[in-house]
């Protein structure tokens, strides 16, 4: 009898070419993503004298430097001269190795990349995934082994379609519980977060399971899987069912005809096995759940909007407490201050974390009939997204309310492209990271769901969204 095994094991056993010492194995790569940061990689390829080994199985898509403005003007809209030649120099290395998939900055499909990725159904379950971004656990959702690269390993792959990896440990994060109204996957993830810390998952391969997670959209498994990386996670993952097949039957990518029904009985046999092990497990019921913020400069400083900020003389260990002195240092917050007393000086709704369709429709049920008062602005995670928000009005909601409506990329996030915070300004923000100066030098960046930042956006302050809900 074979031994039970986890979704995680049935992928590597299924990729692995061969062994190296106790446990490191060459993984076959079934898709990979490059973006203009790729260029290091490229460079490095050129200069050994190769080329892409498979170019049919490499995905480009221009997403971090791009201009979420002006875009009507092409290549014209990005003033930085540097970004403009990363810009350029992509495109030259995406034709010089012949690789047709190119979504680049005036393609219809354009998009960050973890949004193009699952949103033409070039990511489906049980392949393995590489991008040289930190965020590519996001493709997990769909129940495929997806990690980030850095340049060095981006050149392999590009020159043999293969990756060295040792093998992780798993841990199997259980969710369980009715998600209430006003609480989402963002809240549920940054919860996880605060239970287990930035190191809580260091070096695991996340299976995240329960009932939530099973009620969970799409989207709301992207976002989870997504800021799995955030606690220190290598990968995130969800076991395939019938919402995953339904995401993906009908796009672009997907198999068709015949193949989708041999496609179908593969992933079905993917799923977890009754009685198989994983090295942790980690439970957490969010019946209880209320809509969290992030007070500090990690994803691990985080709390429900009812509570206060914490006291850092409540740390367990003296290295968290100098942490929480300094994070409170840099963002000016006193001990014992209500969250709902935080004023907020901008909004900024976007990201491969929270920039798809459901986001934007969540964010404007609490925009519609209600003003803004803070400068505020949306980018949609793919230029497919803007246009169906735009065919559903979406974007007369977000104008009305006084937000911004601009093009999609990475923008804020990473304060790219001059869309930054000034420094010392707070940003309600549905990004993945709040770290000192990530959305701008001495930026101070909470992070929150798309229907929180709606709420901060109109109030001016953190704001408990479910008292904006009808």
């Amino acid at each position: 009898m074979n031994e039970p095994r986890t979704l995680f094991e049935k992928i590597w056993d299924r990729h692995v070419i061969v062994t190296r010492g106790e446990s490191e194995a060459l993984l076959h790569v079934d898709r990979n993503f490059v973006h203009e940061g790729s260029f290091h990689a490229f460079g490095a390829l050129a200069a050994g004298g190769r080329k892409v080994r498979k170019p049919r199985q490499t995905f480009a898509t221009a997403d971090h430097y791009v201009p979420t403005r002006d875009r009507e003007h092409g290549i014209n809209a990005v003033t930085d001269p540097e970004m403009r030649n990363m810009l350029e120099l992509f495109a030259q290395n995406v034709r010089a190795n012949g690789i047709e998939r190119y979504y680049g900055l005036d393609d219809p499909n354009q998009g960050i990349v973890h949004v193009v990725g699952p949103e033409l159904g070039i990511t489906q379950p049980g392949l393995v995934i590489t991008c040289g971004d930190s965020h590519t656990s996001t493709h997990g959702a769909f129940g495929a082994l997806a990690v980030g690269i850095g340049a060095s390993q981006l050149k392999q792959i590009l020159a043999t379609q293969c990756l060295w990896q040792k093998k992780p440990q798993t841990l199997r994060i259980t969710v369980d519980g009715a998600i209430s109204p006003g609480v989402t996957a963002k809240d549920v993830i940054l919860a996880i977060i605060a239970k287990i810390g930035t190191a809580g998952a260091t070096g695991c391969a996340i299976e995240y399971a329960g009932s939530a997670i099973r009620a969970l959209s799409m989207e709301g498994r992207l976002t989870v899987c997504n800021m799995s990386i955030e606690a220190g996670a290598r990968a995130g993952m969800v076991a395939p069912d019938d919402t995953t097949f339904a995401y993906i039957e009908g796009r672009e990518f997907a198999p068709k005809g015949e193949h989708w029904g041999k496609a179908l009985a593969l992933w079905r046999a993917l799923p977890t096995d009754d009685g198989a092990r994983f090295d942790r497990e980690v439970a957490l019921d969010v019946a209880e759940l209320a809509p969290m913020v992030t007070w500090g400069t990690s994803p691990e400083e985080g709390a429900p909007i009812t509570a206060v900020v914490p006291d850092p003389a409540t740390a367990a260990d003296a290295d968290r407490r100098a942490h929480m002195e300094q994070a409170l240092r840099y963002m000016e917050l006193k001990p014992g201050t209500p969250l709902q007393e935080i004023r907020i000086d901008r909004a900024f709704i976007g990201t491969c974390t929270n920039g798809r369709i459901e986001d934007l429709r969540a964010a404007a049920a609490v925009l519609k009939g209600r003003k803004i008062v803070i400068p505020a602005w949306v980018s949609p995670g793919s230029s497919t997204i803007k246009r169906q928000a735009e065919a559903e009005g979406l974007d007369h909601i977000f104008r009305e309310a006084g937000f911004e409506w601009r093009a999609s990329g990475c923008s804020g996030c990473a304060a790219m492209n001059g869309d930054t915070v000034p420094a010392g300004e707070r940003c309600a923000s549905t990004s993945n990271r709040n770290f000192e100066g990530r959305q701008g030098k001495g930026a101070r960046t909470h992070l929150m769901s798309p229907a929180m930042v709606a709420a901060a956006a109109v109030t001016g302050r953190l704001t408990d969204v479910r008292k904006l809900m009808g």
